[in-house]
């Protein structure tokens, strides 16, 4: 059963990465690492399909769960522990499950994947609703974990999603939007914290940032959601505003100040020259997105 998955084949080009020299040995761990990246790239269109389905759930007051076990679990806690400090936004909006919770993090408890039941039940006691997304993530696409947190997601009529590096995976058919990059052998047979992690990693990226980006938390490339809690951010907030209004320092503290501390209030009131109860509406009509309300004059 195991031996026919792709991540589960011996792998030609490292067989004797053994006994050849340490630059050698990381030359072919780089090589490899290189054809998860190119992975990825036949995957994009299905990406695109996940990240425009979970905004609109998000705008619809759904959340973003993951869910996993090992490598492909901690993964995807790592992406949701990371929207927070990177976009400003609340801690529940993107949510990592862990089989084996939150010890199995740092010490391994990989015989917890093997019950989909308690797949179902973590979901249900995370509080997952039927207007939410479910992403579950295993490398083999076989996870009885995974594969029973998806079908109990299924049943209440949310959005599912699946990443995982084998073609036509038990994950693959049971989910809404299949997202597979096909990694092949890994460098050390059967370890898929390598290339499938590496791969999975790399869409996890794009799926939390793809999504953030819709939301409206960045203008260009500004991570214009900042709030000015501490002086380093308020430092980042000013200098932000100076960069997309022309405004010096000065005048872009007063200008985050009479926008009560909102970034893209007072990157709209700068562009448009208006109040900051016009700037507000605007962006409200605008779904939160600095460009669209700046384009809508």
């Amino acid at each position: 059963m195991f031996e026919k998955l792709l991540t589960e084949q011996p792998n030609p080009a490292t067989e004797r990465i053994d006994r050849v020299s340490t630059v050698e040995m990381l030359e072919l761990v780089h090589s490899e690492d290189r054809r998860a990246a190119y992975a990825v790239t036949p995957e994009i269109p299905r990406i695109a399909q996940a990240v425009d389905a979970i905004v609109q759930a998000m705008r619809q007051g759904g959340r973003l769960f993951y869910i996993g076990a090992g490598t492909s679990g901690r993964l995807g806690v790592l992406d949701a522990s990371e929207c927070p400090p990177t976009f400003n936004v609340p801690h529940d909006l993107v949510q990592g499950i862990m089989a084996g919770g939150d010890r199995a993090l740092a010490r391994a408890t990989e015989a917890s994947e093997d019950d989909p039941a308690s797949g179902a039940r973590d979901l249900i006691e995370r509080g997952f609703a039927r207007k939410d997304v479910l992403c579950g993530i295993a490398a083999s696409g076989r996870t009885p974990y995974v594969l029973g947190a998806i079908e109990k997601a299924r049943e209440m009529g949310a959005v599912t999603i699946g990443i995982s590096c084998v073609p036509d995976s038990l994950l693959t058919q049971a989910v809404d939007i299949a997202i597979t990059p096909l990694t092949g052998p890994e460098v050390i047979t059967g370890s898929t914290r390598l290339k499938a992690g590496t791969a999975t990693k790399m869409v996890l990226n794009m799926l939390s940032t793809g999504v953030m980006i819709r939301l409206g938390m960045t203008y260009g490339n500004l991570m214009v959601n900042v709030r000015p809690t501490n002086e380093k951010l308020a430092d980042r907030a000013r200098r932000i505003i100076m960069r997309t209004t022309g405004a010096d320092y000065k005048k872009a503290a007063g200008m985050l100040e009479q926008a009560g501390g909102s970034v893209r209030t007072a990157i709209v009131m700068g562009k448009l020259s208006v109040s900051r109860e016009e700037a507000e509406k605007r962006l409200e009509s605008a779904g939160g997105v600095v460009a669209k309300a700046i384009a809508r004059e």
